[in-house]
């Protein structure tokens, strides 16, 4: 019987993340704080493009990503649902 194993996803981007340098308590802020500070990092990170593709295609629903909130990727999402 043959299977095919998943290839995992390359997540090397992760290593150069401003985010990973920084901390998470900007990036999963608690609810109804401001995600201004995470998308002000997003904004100077040369990954940004990696990790929102990422988040989208993982559905991660918390936390700043790719320098977009929650409600931002969900609405991303929907009106592009690829």
């Amino acid at each position: 019987m043959h299977t095919d194993t998943p290839t995992p996803p390359d997540l090397a981007w992760q290593e150069q993340a401003l985010c990973a340098q920084t901390g998470a308590d900007f990036f999963f802020p608690e609810p109804g704080s401001s995600v201004r500070e995470a998308k002000l990092i997003c904004g100077l990170c040369e990954t940004r493009s990696a990790c929102l593709e990422f988040a989208l295609a993982n559905d991660e629903r918390f936390g700043v990503w790719g320098g977009l909130s929650e409600r931002e990727r969900l609405h991303l999402k929907r009106t592009d649902p690829r």
